[in-house]
């Protein structure tokens, strides 16, 4: 189904919380990504805390979507069900809350894994939507605008895991500036993040950390890894080429050590 006008927020743990404002629409929603894990025949249940910032009474409503990572991270949902969904497995405590201005509630969802489920990821997202979309106007043209928040989910089912390869070292520009990038592939079952402790110097000599950017990478999927240089006095700068880094990569249980040279 799809909207006029909507605006999306994109949850995937970058922020603490994730709230939009759209033309009355106003939420809080917390945590902005469940990352959870269980086995085949169990049911899990997860809770999300919804808060109206609004001043006058806010009504939502709640349904599930699947979704898709773009290649710079931007998510699209999908509300029709996708081929090998597992939104099947999951139950809403209801398709629509009211919220009293300034108000906070929190709202149940389960998840009943089947017991012949392999071993694997199941994910979805829940959907707050604004029940009664505004009308914005510009130069005499009126459009409906709805507020949407999706919350991104990731249940890992009984053994499903990553399996993660660094295919190899390229340079990529991220914000206007030219970083190490190491080609990411995800065999596995399930998605990873990476993280490590990583040092290295560039072609002047100076010294930076760089850190791993903490995208998920989904099953069956290569990714470009950024990372992105900082020293204790400067968030952004920039490197010159060659740069040299080392350190350790880590995902899940698994780590490997690094020491490439990128140019």
């Amino acid at each position: 189904m799809r909207r006029s006008l909507s605006v999306l927020l994109c949850l995937f743990g970058l922020v603490a919380a994730a709230r939009v404002q759209a033309q009355g629409f106003a939420a809080l929603v917390s945590p902005p990504r469940f990352e959870l894990a269980t086995k085949p025949g169990k049911t899990l249940r997860g809770v999300i805390e919804i808060s109206n910032r609004s001043t006058t009474p806010g009504r939502y409503l709640m349904h599930t979507a699947d979704w898709t990572l773009s290649r710079d991270f931007s998510v699209s949902f999908q509300d029709d069900l996708q081929p090998g969904s597992c939104r099947p497995w999951v139950a809403l405590e209801r398709p629509t809350v009211e919220i009293l201005g300034g108000g906070t509630m929190r709202y149940r969802f389960d998840v009943a894994v089947p017991a012949d489920a392999p071993a694997g990821e199941c994910r979805f997202a829940v959907m707050i939507e604004g029940a009664e979309p505004s009308v914005a106007s510009s130069q005499g043209l009126s459009m409906p605008v709805t507020g949407r928040i999706g919350v991104i989910v990731y249940v890992n089912v009984g053994e499903g895991a990553p399996d993660i390869e660094i295919l190899g070292p390229k340079i990529a520009t991220l914000n206007g500036q030219r970083v190490p990038t190491l080609r990411i592939h995800n065999g596995g079952t399930a998605h990873g993040r990476v993280s490590g402790f990583l040092t290295g110097k560039d072609a002047k000599g100076i010294s930076y950390d760089f850190t791993p950017a903490d995208f998920p990478i989904l099953p069956h999927e290569e990714r470009e890894l950024f990372l992105t240089p900082s020293t204790p006095a400067n968030d952004h700068p920039t490197l010159t080429f060659p740069v040299k880094v080392k350190g350790t990569l880590e995902w899940g249980k698994q780590k490997t050590e690094l020491d490439q040279q990128f140019e």
